[in-house]
């Protein structure tokens, strides 16, 4: 299995309730229904509001590498991710476990 984890920092001046980014969460909160190489998902707001931490958060994993691309390459990330591109940067970590 890989654990697929990715953090999000929406840009400066950006806000949790903007259109952009009510519809961007949806979008990732709909992918688990979307992309058959999910063998798990989750995906929320950071509650803390520390400098350093983070804004949202998505905590997938998939059974190979092979998933991990497909899942990647799916028409429903890439455009969940395309929405993402508009108003946040993100880390991303892949590991198997």
């Amino acid at each position: 299995m890989i654990r697929h984890l990715v953090l999000f920092k929406l840009n400066d001046g950006v806000e949790r309730d903007d259109p952009r980014v009510v519809a961007g969460a949806l979008a990732f909160q709909e992918l688990a229904d979307k992309v058959p190489e999910l063998e798990f998902w989750e995906c929320a707001w950071n509650i803390t509001d520390r400098p350093i931490a983070y804004d949202f958060a998505i905590n997938s994993a998939v059974a190979d590498e092979a998933a991990l691309k497909n899942y990647i390459e799916h028409p429903a990330h890439q455009a969940a991710a395309g929405q993402w591109r508009e108003f946040a940067t993100w880390v991303i970590a892949d590991y198997p476990f």
